[in-house]
């Protein structure tokens, strides 16, 4: 079996692996430590992690780099702006941005560079860029001539746009709007000299005290680490430009030898059909969401409900639908248990060393669809309409066993934590519920509201779905349910 994966250079869904004797060098752009990670943030680590473990069940060797930005504009001002230094703030939501990674069940990075760890690598690819020309100082800060790199721009296609717009004028007086003394104003900043706002941080370097730019800093760790050519490359894909377009001009322009074989990007996260910001309320955190009921492994999970190349409507009703999803594996994983006489310890561990066998012989359309571009939805659906077909485990349910194990761990779904017993639905309420749905379908909205009602006042709240409805006890009752 074969991962395959869509190219953002290429356009194009190109196999990773080519050389099955190699580790896969892999690098992530990791989080900018300022605040504790949104939901958007997490739908590309969790997506990056489905990658890792699918290279694990492959039984495919990988080097994964996940940095950590620990200074930029943010990180210094609100540093200063509460007192502390730059390494106290950035700690603090260092440990905050690992434990939420530890809640969603993200495997851990390979390396974890820090850029305040980096900073004489990153001076030593200035002074590279410097001589062979790609830079320039001005006023002691750095920059990097983009009209030196013919092939700016090929990744995200922008190139001709961004060259039209000029820093500088035929007589060479440069634009006096630009915060820096560039030449054109797409040129960017390798090296940003010290302002008297950025308090005492700063370092030392051939052309003036000051701190390295965001660009730099992912370059220089992923040459420091990857070497000169990176695999696969993963990020978000607001990245795409101008920080990945950065990064490639960088380092090709230094090294002489492709940045990266194979460019992976994740598409951006709604929230109830908007855009997320903070002005309208629904930038949400994983503490955000635990407060409202919904635990990590149901966000990793609603995250994983849409393909990582079209945007995701997160809604409260998808977590609800996720909630729904992650109980019947958790029954079926349940009945599975009890049918082949396996303790859950024993599974767990069995689920930590899971690999893909050679041949899936209940599971193949699953893994199929995973390994074909990481088509979770599609993976998903063939999953359910799985266990519909076999409402009880196979009759080979010790063979099964291995299948099901590997895509519990494909999918990031761990057992730690849940209750054993599904929650058991009153037959009562079973049928009131029905009897609504059925008002519904035969346009008889007021008998439907009136056994919505009657279903609130039992302790059940039900939630419709495009073909089918599910129910969920309210908190009051939700105890009494798994009894």
């Amino acid at each position: 079996m074969d991962l395959k994966l869509f190219n953002t250079a290429s356009r194009s869904i190109e196999s990773l692996v080519i050389d099955l004797k190699k580790t896969l060098k892999i690098y992530g752009c990791g989080p900018t430590v300022y605040g504790a990670a949104h939901i958007g943030n997490f739908r590309t680590y969790v997506v990056q992690d489905t990658v890792l473990r699918l290279l694990q069940l492959l039984k495919l060797p990988y080097c994964y780099v996940r940095n950590i930005t620990d200074v930029d504009d943010k990180t210094i001002r609100n540093s200063i702006a509460q007192g502390k230094t730059l390494s106290e703030y950035t700690q603090y939501w260092t440990e905050i941005f690992h434990r939420d990674c530890h809640r969603l069940g993200l495997l851990s990075p390979t390396i974890e560079p820090r850029a305040t760890e980096t900073i004489a690598a990153q001076q030593e690819l200035i002074q590279t860029l410097l001589q062979k020309g790609h830079a320039y100082v001005r006023k002691c800060s750095v920059y990097f001539r983009i009209a030196s790199f013919p092939s700016y721009g090929k990744l995200s296609r922008v190139h001709a746009r961004m060259l039209q717009t000029q820093g500088v004028n035929s007589t060479g007086k440069s634009n006096d709007a630009d915060e820096y003394d560039r030449e054109q104003i797409a040129d960017f900043v390798l090296w940003k000299a010290y302002k008297q706002t950025d308090g005492h941080i700063a370092w030392e370097s051939p052309w003036g005290k000051g701190r390295p730019g965001w660009h730099l800093e992912c370059s220089t760790m992923a040459h420091l680490y990857l070497g000169q050519t990176v695999d696969l490359h993963i990020g978000g894909v607001d990245l795409c430009f101008p920080h990945h377009e950065n990064e490639i001009a960088q380092s090709e322009a230094a090294y002489g030898a492709p940045f990266v074989r194979h460019w992976m990007h994740i598409a951006h996260l709604q929230v109830e059909g908007q855009k997320m910001s903070k002005s309208l309320g629904n930038l949400f955190t994983l503490d955000d969401l635990q407060t409202k009921g919904y635990d990590a492994a149901t966000v990793r999970y609603a995250l994983l409900a849409g393909h990582y190349r079209q945007p995701l409507n997160f809604s409260f009703d998808l977590l609800r639908a996720a909630q729904c999803a992650l109980q019947k594996i958790h029954a079926y994983t349940h009945q599975l248990l009890q049918t082949v006489s396996v303790p859950e310890e024993a599974f767990c561990a069995l689920i930590s060393r899971a690999i893909l066998p050679a041949k899936c012989v209940f599971l193949s359309d699953f893994f199929e669809a995973l390994l074909e571009d990481v088509n979770t939805p599609k993976a998903l659906g063939c999953l359910f309409s799985f266990l519909h077909k076999h409402p009880s485990p196979p009759s080979e349910p010790t063979s099964f066993l291995n299948e099901w194990a590997a895509a519990l761990y494909a999918l990031g779904i761990s057992l730690e934590g849940h209750k054993k017993e599904p929650i058991k639905i009153p037959h009562e309420v079973q049928q009131l519920a029905q009897q609504r749905w059925e008002a519904k379908q035969a346009r008889d909205f007021s008998k439907a509201d009136q056994l919505r009602q009657i279903l609130q006042q039992k302790g059940w709240e039900v939630f419709d779905q495009k073909e089918d409805f599910y129910l969920k006890p309210t908190s009051q009752t939700f105890n009494q349910s798994l009894r």
